[in-house]
């Protein structure tokens, strides 16, 4: 069963415009109609469902194309790069966690008094 654009970008939750944006920047294939319309296909809605899932795990549509590309070394670079960074952004969140967490339970009644928030502050 094939769908309008309308039917599509309501079925994946995202407005029609994304979904011409995607397609303008090569991460979406869209067949056309004999009247030039937009018919998206299983095929096209699985390709557009990919490319949400990549853009709300974080990549970027350069990031997403680059994900896609044929070549499956060409993606999983891409991927590990993204992997890396998302570690790297866990490790900061974890840290400041910790640093709040004490701050909370801290027994002075200024930050800049405790030795241990001092030390958490010269951190990077």
């Amino acid at each position: 069963m094939v769908k309008t654009i309308g039917a599509a970008a309501a079925e994946l939750g995202v407005e029609a415009h994304v979904l011409r944006h995607w397609e303008q920047v090569g991460v979406l294939t869209v067949r056309r109609d004999g009247n030039g319309y937009r018919v998206y296909d299983e095929n096209a809605l699985e390709q557009a469902r990919t490319v949400l899932k990549l853009r709300r795990v974080g990549l970027s549509l350069p990031e997403v194309a680059a994900a896609m590309a044929p070549t499956k070394s060409a993606a999983q670079a891409v991927v590990r790069a993204k992997i890396a960074a998302l570690e790297s952004e866990v490790g900061r969140t974890q840290q400041a966690i910790v640093f709040l967490q004490h701050t909370v339970e801290c027994r002075h009644r200024y930050l800049d008094d405790c030795p241990d928030c001092a030390m958490f502050v010269r951190e990077p």
